[in-house]
């Protein structure tokens, strides 16, 4: 079962019993979009798993999302290696993309998405910027905020638990 949240309730969403379920979200401001950066933190996914759309003016990602707030969940038990589950991303109303320190022709390649920041201007206009592992970025010129996120598979044991050096 699909759940919709509104995400001024779902901040709390690391104590969420809705968490065993797939989930979706839908961005419309600046603060929706910093949840849905904080759900995707650590995702990892192929440089193919991404398509900048221009005639739909559509930027897409498919994602192997970790499941942050099922590791809150199971807190008390230190030595799970958490889940990752198969998202969908995509933002709407994007006029352009740039990309910087990615490697586009190397299709198969692995990158790391750690946030997505946002810039707002004028209008309703923002500026995304995807942020990954090693310095890459990639920076979105929207019209408006229209961002949705969404579970497409069933959860599987990741591998390991990301882990960030504290500078």
């Amino acid at each position: 079962m699909w759940r919709v949240l509104p995400l001024e309730i779902f901040r709390s969403f690391a104590q969420s019993c809705l968490m065993t379920e797939k989930l979706k979200l839908i961005a419309r401001s600046a603060d929706d979009l910093s949840v849905i950066s904080a759900v995707l933190q650590d995702s990892a996914l192929r440089i193919d798993d991404m398509a900048w759309l221009p005639e739909a003016h559509r930027f897409a990602v498919v994602a192997n999302r970790f499941r942050w707030e099922k590791v809150a969940k199971d807190a008390p038990r230190r030595k799970a290696r958490g889940e990752r589950v198969r998202a969908g991303l995509h933002f709407d109303g994007i006029l352009r993309a740039q990309f910087r320190n990615l490697s586009l022709g190397d299709k198969q390649k692995v990158v790391e998405l750690l946030a997505i920041d946002t810039k707002m201007g004028e209008d309703g206009a923002a500026t995304i910027e995807l942020v990954f592992a090693g310095g890459g970025t990639i920076r979105l010129e929207a019209e408006c905020i229209e961002v949705v996120l969404q579970d497409l598979s069933d959860a599987w044991t990741a591998l390991r638990t990301p882990s960030h050096a504290v500078d």
